[in-house]
């Protein structure tokens, strides 16, 4: 699951991992967070920062939320953004990994074949 507001990353994301062979569910907001049951995503590829979320959560608390709930807490989670500080910024929220923008598609492939393994 990717979940990133920058139209133009997302479809490069989404593109990328589908020419390998992944299934991939993508959003411009994080409003499909509300279905995870439904989902239940592999790995969720999470932006710091989306600016069309409604709400004051960011990726952090966002993923904080899904880290904490037992019905989701298994699901790996991948903070990307352009922070400096994005190693502490996944720690806090307590994902599993990060990416920093920008990123080649060697790290996006190596960091989804550690958490959703190869071409899901």
């Amino acid at each position: 699951m990717v979940i990133e507001d920058d139209r133009d990353i997302r479809e490069t994301i989404v593109y990328a991992l589908e020419d390998a062979k992944y299934e991939v569910i993508a959003s411009e907001d994080a409003r499909i967070l509300k279905h995870l049951d439904k989902h239940r995503p592999d790995l969720i590829l999470l932006d710091y920062w989306l600016s069309d979320w409604k709400s004051d959560a960011n990726g952090e608390q966002l993923s904080k939320q899904i880290k904490t709930n037992p019905a989701t807490s298994h699901i790996p989670i991948v903070i990307v953004s352009a922070v400096s500080n994005v190693k502490e910024v996944a720690d806090a929220a307590m994902a599993d990994s990060y990416l920093h923008k920008p990123f080649d598609l060697k790290e996006l492939f190596k960091v989804v074949e550690k958490f959703a393994g190869k071409n899901k």
